[in-house]
C-alpha cells in the first residue's frame, strides 16, 4: 500500500508542500514557482505549467483522504475539464518518494499524484478583465455562446435529471446548512441563517411545479458546477473555462439556471449587478429559456451561501494565512444570500416606518447590519438640515420651525434623494421614517417608480402602552436623535394618517417582543413575498 499524506502527519504534507515550491523541483525547471492555496486543494504555477494537489482531506461532500481516491479524482478532472478546455489539461502525473526525496521522475513508490495543466496567459480571466473595466456586453454574450454550445453537447438523462427535483436538491441544501451551523456568530447571524433557511424551504413547496417543469423541458444536465469569474478565460482566439466540479457528480447534475447563477452572482459580489443580469437575461433569450428567469435568484441564493460557507472552512483551517480576510469575505456572501432571500436581483428601498415610539430606528439599524445595506434616517436629515446637534433635543422655540410643514417636505425630500442614491451600485437600502402623511408616502411611491426600484414598506405595531414606556425612557438616554416625547403622543398620533394606498407593498409586524424578534419576524415575511415572486426575472434596470 502506498504512503499517505497522512501516515508521518502533518510533516510529510509539510514536505511535500516544500519540494513543490521549489523551481528546481519539476522537469522543465521554471524560473518561479508561485503556490496558491484553496480549501481542498495545493496549486503550483511553474510557467508554463501548473501543477495541482489535492489535499487528504473529508469533507463530506468530498473525500480525498487516501491515495487511490485522489488519483481517482485528478484523472476525473482531466476528463470532465477536456470538454470546455481541452488545450489546458494535460494530464496526471505521479510524485515519487525516491531514497534522495521526491520527485516526478524515477521509479520509487507513488506517494502522491498531480494534476498538470497548460497555463494561461495573464490579464485574460474574465475577473481581471472586471476589475478594468473590460467586461460588458460582447464579452458576456461570448461566454453564453461558449455555455450554450456546451449545454447542447451534453445528453439528458434520467439518472442526471433526476437531482433536479425538490426533494433531491433538498440533499444539497439541507448539507449546507448543517456544515453551516457551526459558523453561526461567526460568519453569519442565527437570524440571517434561519431567514435564509425559511426562504430555501418554501421555495421548494411552494414552486414544486416550476422544478418539474425545468425536468421536463430537459434542463438539468451534466454542468460544470463551479462557474465563477476566475474560471473563465478570453483571449481573442479563444473562449476558455475551466476548473469544473470533479469530487461530487451531483454538483454538476443541475439546472443550467443553477450553473450560470453562480456567475451571475459572482457579478452581483463585484458590485456589478447590471453584468450578472444582463447574462442571465441573454442566456434566456438565447437558450430560449424563460424559467430560467423564474428561479435564478433561488440559484443565486443557493451559490452565496456556499460561497460563505466555503470561506468560512478556509477562515477556521490552521495553516490559513490571512484567516480574518476569508472570515470577511464569507460574511459578505452570506449576507448576499439573504438579498437574495428577501429582496431577489433588483433594486429595493425598503422602509421602516410606523406611529412614534414602535422603534423603527432600532430596528432599522439591524436589518441594515444583516443585510448591509445603508440607512437614511428621517430624524438625523432633519435635524442636519437645520444645523441642529443630532444627539441634543431640539430647544422648544426652535421645534415650530423644525417640524414645519415647509422643513417636513424638505426632509422626506432629501430623505428619497439619498436613498435612491446609494442603488447605483447596492442592492438595497433601508429609510427609517415616520412616514405619517400619505403625500410624503406619494413622493416616494413615485420616486422609486421614476427611478424603477422597487418598494417595499415595514409599518412596525406597539400596543400604546408599551409606547408610552418607550418615550418616557427616551428622557434617560442622551444619545436619542428622536425629539418626540410622551407629551408629544397625541398629536403625532392624529397626524399619522391610515396607510391604504400602500395595500400591495405592506407588510405589518408586531414589534413588542425583543428587537432581534422583530428583525426575524421582518426578514420572514420579506422572504416569504420573496419565495411567490417568480412570475418575473427581479433584474430588470
Amino acid at each position: 500500500m502506498a504512503r499517505e499524506w497522512l501516515v508521518n502527519g502533518s510533516k510529510f504534507q509539510e514536505q511535500l508542500v516544500a519540494f513543490l515550491r521549489l523551481p528546481g523541483s519539476y522537469p522543465h525547471r521554471p524560473d518561479t514557482v508561485r503556490p496558491v492555496q484553496t480549501h481542498i486543494s495545493w496549486v503550483f504555477i511553474a510557467p508554463p505549467f501548473v501543477f495541482k494537489v489535492k489535499k487528504p482531506v473529508n469533507l463530506g461532500f468530498l473525500d480525498f483522504s487516501t491515495l487511490e481516491k485522489r488519483r481517482y479524482f485528478c484523472e476525473r478532472e482531466v476528463e470532465l475539464n477536456r470538454r470546455l478546455a481541452p488545450e489546458v489539461y494535460l494530464g496526471v502525473v505521479r510524485i515519487y518518494k525516491t531514497a534522495s526525496g521526491f520527485s516526478f521522475e524515477g521509479e520509487g513508490e507513488i506517494v502522491e499524484h498531480s494534476v498538470k495543466m497548460r497555463e494561461l496567459p495573464h490579464d485574460g480571466f474574465l475577473s481581471e478583465l472586471l476589475a478594468k473595466g473590460l467586461v460588458g456586453e460582447p464579452e458576456i454574450d461570448r461566454v453564453v455562446l461558449r455555455l450554450h454550445r456546451f449545454y447542447q453537447s451534453e445528453t439528458p438523462k434520467p439518472e442526471i435529471e433526476q437531482w433536479g427535483t425538490p426533494e433531491k436538491l433538498k440533499i444539497s441544501t439541507d448539507e449546507n446548512f448543517a456544515q453551516v451551523e457551526p459558523f453561526i456568530g461567526k460568519t453569519i447571524s442565527a437570524v440571517a441563517f434561519e431567514a435564509i433557511q425559511h426562504f430555501t424551504n418554501q421555495f421548494y413547496v411552494a414552486n414544486e411545479k416550476l422544478f418539474f417543469e425545468r425536468i421536463q423541458q430537459h434542463r438539468i444536465l451534466d454542468c460544470h458546477g463551479d462557474l465563477h469569474l476566475d474560471h473563465i478565460h478570453l483571449s481573442p482566439e479563444a473562449t476558455t473555462i475551466f476548473d469544473c466540479i470533479e469530487f461530487n457528480d451531483r454538483f454538476r447534475f443541475i439546472d443550467i439556471a443553477n450553473d450560470l447563477a453562480f456567475l451571475a452572482m459572482d457579478f452581483d459580489f463585484e458590485r456589478r449587478r447590471d453584468l450578472g443580469n444582463l447574462l442571465l437575461r441573454n442566456a434566456a433569450r438565447d437558450f430560449g429559456d424563460s424559467g430560467m428567469l423564474k428561479i435564478a435568484n433561488f440559484y443565486k441564493c443557493y451559490r452565496a451561501f456556499v460561497r460563505g460557507k466555503v470561506g468560512s472552512i478556509q477562515a477556521s483551517e490552521p495553516e490559513t494565512v490571512r484567516p480574518e480576510e476569508h472570515r470577511k469575505q464569507a460574511a459578505r456572501y452570506f449576507r448576499l444570500a439573504l438579498q437574495y432571500a428577501v429582496a431577489g436581483s433588483e433594486s429595493l428601498v425598503l422602509v421602516v416606518m410606523g406611529r412614534v415610539g414602535t422603534g423603527k430606528t432600532t430596528i432599522a439599524k439591524q436589518l441594515a447590519s444583516e443585510l448591509g445595506w445603508r440607512i437614511f434616517s428621517s430624524d438625523e436629515i432633519r435635524k442636519t438640515l437645520a444645523c441642529v446637534p443630532l444627539t441634543e433635543r431640539t430647544p422648544p422655540e426652535l421645534r415650530d420651525k423644525l417640524y414645519s410643514e415647509q422643513m417636513t417636505m424638505r426632509t422626506y425630500k432629501k430623505l428619497v434623494e439619498n436613498g435612491l442614491g446609494p442603488l447605483a451600485t447596492h442592492s438595497g437600502v433601508i429609510l427609517d421614517a415616520t412616514f405619517s402623511s400619505g403625500a410624503n408616502r406619494d413622493f416616494l411611491r413615485e420616486q422609486c417608480a421614476k427611478a424603477n426600484v422597487r418598494l417595499q414598506v415595514v409599518e412596525l405595531h406597539v400596543d400604546l402602552e408599551q409606547i408610552k414606556n418607550r418615550l418616557r425612557a427616551r428622557d434617560n438616554h442622551s444619545s436619542e436623535t428622536s425629539d418626540a416625547r410622551l407629551e408629544d403622543l397625541e398629536k403625532l398620533s392624529a397626524a399619522y394618517e391610515p396607510l391604504s394606498e400602500l395595500v400591495a407593498d405592506l407588510i405589518k409586524v408586531s414589534a413588542s417582543g425583543s428587537a432581534s424578534d422583530t428583525v426575524k419576524a421582518v426578514l420572514f415575511q420579506l422572504a416569504e413575498k420573496s419565495v411567490s415572486r417568480t412570475d418575473s426575472f427581479c433584474g430588470e434596470q
